[in-house]
C-alpha cells in the first residue's frame, strides 16, 4: 500500500471521527438546551395584559399542597426563633436554617420559600442564588402560586436569571390568576391609575384592578387595602377617570377598607386613619364622619408598631378600636397594652425590639432586599 493511499485512509478516518464527535457534541448541546428550556423558570406564559377585560378571584389556600404536621411544627419553631421582636444578632440562624430545611424537605411550601430567602440572605453559605432558584422552581412544580410570584421578582431583580421585566410581569400575572394575594395586590395597584403610562409602569383598568385588590384583601393581605381605598373613595369610570366628588357611601366604604387593612397589617392604612381623625387635608370633605383625637392616637400607636414589625396582625381590632359610631373602650395609655389587645394576646412586659431585618413584608421587602442580594416575605 502506497504512502499517498495510507494518507487518504488516515484523513478519511480522522474525518469520520471528527464528524462523530461533532454530532455527539451537537446532541449534547441540544439535550442541554431542551433540559434548560424545560425548567420552570422558562415556562411559556402569556404576556401581561393590563387591559384584560375580566379577572376571576382564586384563593391561594385552595391551590397549595397539604402541609405535613411535623413539617408545620418545625416551620413554626423556625419562625419563633426568627422573631422580628428580637435583635437580629441574637437569632440562631444556624438552627433556623436547619428547621426550615427539614420542613421544606417535606414540601412545606412556605418553608420552601423561606429557605430560598435564607439562602439569598447568606444565612447558609455557600448556598446562594442557584439554590434559592432551584427551591422556587421546585415549589412551582408543586403548583404553588406564591412560587410564581417569587419567580417574577427574580426576573425583575436578576436573581439567578437574566433580568427581564416582561417575564416578571408574565409570572406575576400567572401568580395572580392562580390566587396569590401579593401578585394581585401589586398588579391591581399598577392598574388602578387614571391613565396609562407603560414607561412608568401603570395603567387604567379600574374593574380588573378592583377585583384583584378585593380578592387579595379577602385573603388577609393588608397592603391591598391602601390601593383599594383610593379606587373606592371616588366614583370612577372603567378607564380610571374620576366621575365626581366623594359621596357618603364611597367614603364609608373606603373608611372600612382602610380599617380592614390595619387589621391585616397595613401600616400606611393606620397612618392615614390617624391623620384623618386628627387633621384631614380638607375638613369639608373628610373621609371620617368626625374628628376624634382618641382614635387618632390609637391608630398612630398601631402604625408605629407595624413600622417596627410589619408581620403584626390585629384580629381583635374591632373590639379595641372600632369605627364610629361604636364607642371606644377605656385605655390606660400604655402602647404595648393597646397593641397586645388588638393582637388578642396577653400583655407582656418586654419592649419591642427591631432592626432593619424585621422589615420583611411582601414585594416591598423583596425589592429592598434584592438590592442587598437578599430575598422576600418570610412571614406567612
Amino acid at each position: 500500500m502506497t504512502l499517498p493511499l495510507l494518507r487518504k485512509i488516515a484523513y478519511g478516518l480522522l474525518t469520520v471521527v471528527f464528524l462523530i464527535c461533532s454530532f455527539n457534541a451537537i446532541s449534547i448541546v441540544r439535550h442541554q438546551y431542551k433540559a434548560t428550556q424545560a425548567l420552570p423558570r422558562n415556562e411559556k406564559l402569556r404576556l401581561f395584559n393590563p387591559h384584560r377585560p375580566s379577572f376571576t378571584c382564586q384563593i391561594e389556600a385552595t391551590k397549595v399542597p397539604p402541609i405535613d404536621a411535623q413539617a408545620e411544627l418545625w416551620f413554626q419553631e423556625a419562625k419563633s426563633l426568627d422573631d422580628p421582636d428580637a435583635w437580629e444578632e441574637d437569632r440562631d440562624y444556624k438552627r433556623i436554617v436547619q428547621l426550615t430545611r427539614q420542613s421544606a424537605e417535606r414540601h412545606h411550601w412556605k418553608a420552601m420559600l423561606n429557605l430560598a430567602s435564607l439562602y439569598l440572605e447568606n444565612r447558609d453559605p455557600p448556598r446562594g442564588e442557584a439554590e434559592a432558584l432551584a427551591l422556587v422552581e421546585q415549589a412551582m412544580q408543586l403548583g404553588i402560586p406564591a412560587a410564581y410570584d417569587r419567580m417574577g421578582t427574580f426576573y425583575l431583580n436578576s436573581v439567578g436569571v437574566a433580568g427581564d421585566a416582561s417575564k416578571a410581569y408574565a409570572f406575576w400575572q400567572k401568580a395572580a390568576e392562580m390566587g396569590n394575594p401579593h401578585a394581585m395586590a401589586y398588579l391591581g395597584d399598577m392598574m388602578a391609575a387614571t391613565w396609562d403610562s407603560p414607561i412608568e409602569g401603570f395603567w387604567a383598568n379600574i374593574p380588573v384592578a378592583t377585583k384583584m385588590l378585593e380578592c387579595s384583601l379577602s385573603q388577609g393581605h393588608g397592603p391591598a387595602a391602601y390601593s383599594l381605598f383610593y379606587i373606592q373613595a371616588w366614583p370612577r369610570a372603567s378607564d380610571g377617570k374620576i366621575l365626581g366628588p366623594r359621596t357618603f357611601n364611597t367614603k364609608t366604604l373606603a373608611l372600612k377598607t382602610l380599617h380592614t387593612g390595619v387589621k391585616f397589617g397595613c401600616s400606611d392604612c393606620a397612618r392615614d386613619l390617624s391623620v384623618e381623625f386628627r387633621k384631614p387635608d380638607d375638613l369639608g370633605d373628610m373621609l371620617v364622619p368626625h374628628l376624634d383625637q382618641a382614635r387618632s392616637e390609637r391608630y398612630a400607636v398601631l402604625h408605629d408598631a407595624l413600622d417596627l414589625n410589619p408581620l403584626l396582625r390585629f384580629p381583635n381590632l374591632d373590639k379595641v378600636l372600632p369605627l364610629p359610631p361604636a364607642p371606644l373602650l377605656p385605655w390606660n395609655g400604655d402602647k404595648q397594652t393597646l397593641i397586645d389587645a388588638a393582637k388578642g394576646v396577653t400583655s407582656r412586659p418586654s419592649e419591642i425590639k427591631s432592626s432593619a431585618a424585621s422589615q420583611r413584608q411582601g414585594r416591598h421587602y423583596l425589592d429592598a432586599t434584592f438590592d442587598l442580594i437578599q430575598s422576600e416575605d418570610k412571614a406567612k
